[in-house]
């Protein structure tokens, strides 16, 4: 796969900046925790009201940069077209994610319960770009 030295390292490092696009064409920057799911999408859990779902429904593309926990060591960037998944068929999906990110949760109920009295969505990245290519 072309991109799987960037999803190999987002997988351990999920600590990430998420760029996508305001109305007016300028990016929108937000830190997210972000996992990679089995289809090798880059999947970041957010609200359905969230500025960030919005301009993705509107604009469905995003950027990704993916930081180590050393600001200045590895990092990768990973672009493509988004979907949103959003409630009900985002709860699965949203404890898969947490999975990936934090592991078992205590209590899956009260995880479920939550994600739904926050409006909780899931984005899907289909990576088709990936960097860098060099360092420096």
């Amino acid at each position: 796969m072309a991109h799987e030295a960037a999803l190999e390292f987002l997988r351990t490092n999920p600590r990430g900046v998420l760029a996508t696009y305001r109305r007016d064409g300028q990016a929108q920057l937000s830190p997210v925790l972000a996992a990679v799911d089995a289809e090798g999408r880059a999947v970041i859990s957010t609200r359905e009201r969230a500025m960030k779902t919005r301009n993705v429904r509107r604009t469905p593309r995003a950027g990704l940069c993916v930081l180590s926990q050393h600001f200045f060591g590895e990092w990768h960037a990973v672009e493509g077209d988004v979907e949103v998944v959003s409630l009900p068929e985002a709860m699965e999906p949203l404890v898969d994610y947490y999975r990936r990110v934090s592991g078992e949760h205590p209590d899956w109920q009260e995880y479920r319960d939550a994600m739904a009295a926050e409006g909780r969505v899931l984005l899907r990245i289909t990576v088709d770009r990936s960097g860098p290519t060099t360092q420096g």
